[in-house]
């Protein structure tokens, strides 16, 4: 009792002096602790980010990410050491961190998805930047891919910037990600014409065309028989990099060929018979 009449006799400053003097093993304890274990956060952190750096399934934005996360999780547990050291209740404090980031996650809930959604489309890869993709309404060449956010051009030339979690929950065509793709041309003819000189002179187009592929090997064939016309088929392979000028060349190429062959191609006719009453 006498002792705590002295304490309270004491000024403030007094009284922080001598609680220094009393917990100057603490004290030091806990600062080495705190020097320490934030030295240990930082080289495992460098570790963990260089780490995944060097493999080729993790972007550079997904390695500082997750470097991150290690790092600060760690901070937090050294600080929960340093306050163990002076006697404080650590369960008290676990619970209203735990609290805490769970109510951080409810209040964030759209943005963390759109984080998520980042890692994974960085790490799973379905498109990098330079391809051109295309999923729900949006069509167009990856400009950059962020953690929130994945940037592209579209083929006018527009700007859009799409939510990550709206990627990430649907279907994505990729159109780079094969060396080779298929076309395929439908060309009508009229019911008189010969359908089998028509693939002959389209597989003749295609063994002509020197970005056509012999392998897979072009494939001529009777599409359909429509109302007015006899569908013609062709499909052949080519390399990625020549599919659109390749459609363009051979979808002419086969209307100046038909033209010069005689082979018509019909427009949509209709008979209209007129009976006598």
């Amino acid at each position: 009792m006498q002792t705590d009449q002295a304490v309270s006799a004491l000024t403030i400053p007094e009284q922080i002096l001598l609680w220094l003097r009393l917990n100057m093993i603490e004290i030091a304890g806990a600062f080495a602790v705190l020097v320490i274990g934030l030295l240990v956060a930082g080289l495992i952190s460098n570790w963990v980010e260089k780490a995944l750096s060097r493999s080729p399934r993790f972007e550079p934005t997904v390695a500082n990410f997750l470097s991150n996360v290690v790092k600060y999780a760690l901070w937090a547990l050294v600080l929960v050491t340093v306050l163990a050291q002076f006697g404080v209740e650590t369960t008290s404090i676990l619970a209203a961190l735990g609290g805490l980031a769970l109510a951080v996650g409810l209040a964030l809930q759209g943005t963390l998805s759109n984080v998520a959604s980042g890692v994974m489309i960085l790490v799973q890869k379905p498109f990098k930047v330079g391809e051109g993709i295309t999923t729900g309404s949006v069509t167009g060449t990856v400009q950059q891919i962020g953690l929130f956010t994945t940037e592209l051009k579209q083929f006018d030339g527009l700007f859009v910037m799409v939510p990550n979690s709206e990627l990430w929950n649907q279907a994505i065509v990729n159109f780079n990600r094969h060396p080779i793709r298929r076309f395929e041309l439908i060309v009508g003819i009229a019911y008189s014409d010969s359908m089998e000189q028509a693939r002959k002179e389209l597989l003749a187009l295609a063994e002509a065309d020197e970005r056509v592929l012999d392998d897979p090997a072009p494939q001529a064939f009777v599409s359909s028989l429509d109302d007015s016309s006899v569908g013609i088929g062709l499909r052949v392979w080519c390399a990625t990099s020549d599919y659109l000028t390749l459609t363009w060349d051979l979808t002419e190429a086969a209307k100046a060929r038909f033209d010069q062959v005689g082979l018509s191609i019909p427009f949509p006719q209709r008979e209209i018979i007129q009976r006598a009453a």
